[in-house]
């Protein structure tokens, strides 16, 4: 344990070891190049992330460079590149829905502590025997529940959204009325925009560019339409970004230490499961043909992404798939990219501070709604329906569960099923596979 600590510490590892004295330059230039496209595409997703979850524009900012420069840090992945993700929106959510930031910051804390004591003990292996059929599944669910969710702003429906997918959806259906054709528009615009531009080239800054273009619109021909801006609901966005939030705990009942195993156990989950399943990713994408991704060094990088980054205002991050395959598909070839991408988001949102207070709610809502149809890969759930009916049956059960409950329950519930039903009905999967795209998975 010892030894993997000190590794742990080390900061210069094979993690930079494409890095050479010779080659110094053109490497850097790579890296700072990904950093640049990286940094442009995250700023209007990291904002809808945060008021998804109930936070703070800024604070959706915040978290993603900060857990980018830890994780870059620490990790054990050459090219994941960390920040805010969808699979944390349900679940911080309804944290912030029932206590308050200090809360978060306090289980986020523990989480973290979990994470890195895992690390240290070799557990990072385990997160491996997890299903690819129930992570389908989890996505998928996760999706659900992102482009429900966000069918309010979308709408421009001034009215508080309900908790649980239900309750969401008939709240829709009763405030119908109130639903304005100019958000609805503005909002359809930045998804299909973002989904069109990132099509035709990873190198265009797509969600900035959709958003740009929507504020434009609503500030300028259709200023007197009554849209619903960020500043309309959450007022000034600041530019003093690093405010220190200690964690704080209410009185502790037997409901509240319930509460905090809850929290504990489901970000340590998400943050285990997601990472590894991003770094995984990475070295496939990269063509990485040297040193693989360490999953304990991982572990212990996830742990110290999750005790820092709410610290500073920020809340749990993990390994973000779809900002991972865009920063390697610009070139990143190092953790300086990392590096890079922290200090020009910060920059750049300080510059625009000002104008992203102006965008409509409505175009947060279509970058979610993109956001949601990413999570849902139609290859991958084809991968898990050409293999066995257990699995198929595992994906369909967890991605119903996971929007129906909430993540916990769904996807430990069918955790559960799978080790309970796996000497009986686990058959190889069939011969005609669907080879599942990462471009597409992350497009």
């Amino acid at each position: 344990m010892w030894e993997r600590l000190l590794l742990f510490l080390r900061f210069r590892d094979s993690r930079f070891e494409d890095l050479t004295r010779e080659n110094a330059t053109t490497v850097l230039y790579r890296d700072f190049s990904a950093g640049l496209v990286t940094a442009m595409t995250a700023i209007p997703m990291a904002m809808g992330f945060a008021m998804a979850m109930g936070l703070r524009p800024e604070q959706g900012i915040i978290a993603g460079a900060m857990a980018c420069l830890v994780g870059r840090t620490w990790g054990g992945s050459k090219y994941q590149v960390y920040g805010p993700t969808a699979a944390f929106i349900p679940l911080i959510y309804a944290c912030m829905q029932k206590y308050d930031h200090g809360f978060l910051v306090a289980v986020s804390i523990m989480a973290g502590l979990v994470l890195c004591l895992c690390g240290l003990l070799g557990l990072g292996k385990i997160a491996k025997h997890v299903p690819n059929s129930i992570v389908v599944g989890f996505t998928v669910g996760i999706g659900i529940t992102i482009a429900v969710t966000n069918l309010y702003d979308v709408l421009g429906i001034e009215a508080k959204s309900a908790p649980g997918l239900w309750a969401k959806l008939s709240g829709v259906v009763e405030h119908a009325g109130e639903a304005s054709i100019f958000a609805l528009v503005l909002g359809l615009l930045t998804f299909g925009l973002t989904r069109y531009l990132l099509r035709v080239s990873i190198y265009i800054p797509a969600p900035l560019i959709a958003v740009g273009l929507a504020t434009f619109l609503a500030a300028t021909v259709w200023a007197d339409k009554g849209l619903s801006l960020i500043s309309t609901k959450y007022g000034k966005i600041p530019t003093d970004f690093f405010v220190f939030t200690p964690p704080v705990l209410p009185a502790l009942t037997s409901e509240v230490i319930m509460d905090i195993a809850y929290f504990v156990v489901a970000i340590a989950f998400i943050s285990g499961v997601e990472s590894l399943l991003c770094s995984s990713m990475a070295d496939r994408l990269a063509n990485n043909q040297k040193t693989p991704f360490n999953p304990d060094k991982e572990f212990w990088g996830q742990g110290l992404v999750q005790i820092i980054t709410p610290l500073v205002n920020g809340f749990p991050c993990t390994g973000a798939l779809a900002r991972t395959a865009t920063s390697i598909r610009a070139g990143a070839v190092t953790p300086f990219a990392g590096y890079f991408k922290f200090a020009l988001k910060l920059g750049m949102a300080m510059f625009l501070a000002h104008w992203l207070e102006m965008v409509p709610m409505a175009c947060i809502g279509g970058i979610m709604l993109w956001v949601a149809s990413n999570m849902i890969n139609v290859k991958e759930v084809k991968h898990v329906l050409a293999g066995s009916r257990f699995h198929a049956a595992l994906m369909t059960y967890t991605a119903i569960m996971v929007p129906m409950t909430d993540f916990l329950t769904g996807v430990l519930s069918a955790l559960g099923l799978y080790f309970a039903l796996r000497p009986f009905l686990e058959r190889p999967a069939r011969p005609a596979e669907v080879e599942t795209e990462v471009t597409e998975m992350v497009a």
